[in-house]
């Protein structure tokens, strides 16, 4: 069993990014993730506990790079 969840920053506006994700995370990789309403400017992906993909200043990783993402942590 994998535990995938991304948490999204509800205020920011960030729940249409953490969506588009999970939807292709599920199309691509068969997985299902669990969507974390938060705040304070959070988008973060964790795959069994560990941060695989995060907004950091400058970067905000796309659908495409969070599915490359955990495709990787899994292998």
């Amino acid at each position: 069993m994998t535990d995938l969840s991304i948490t999204y920053c509800r205020p920011c506006g960030y729940e249409k990014r953490a969506r588009a994700a999970a939807t292709l995370l599920h199309e691509r990789l068969g997985l299902d993730a669990e969507l974390v309403p938060g705040k304070g400017g959070v988008f973060e992906v964790k795959l069994d506990g560990k941060v695989i993909a995060r907004r950091v200043k400058g970067h905000f990783p796309d659908a495409e790079e969070i599915v490359a993402a955990v495709a990787t942590a899994r292998a």
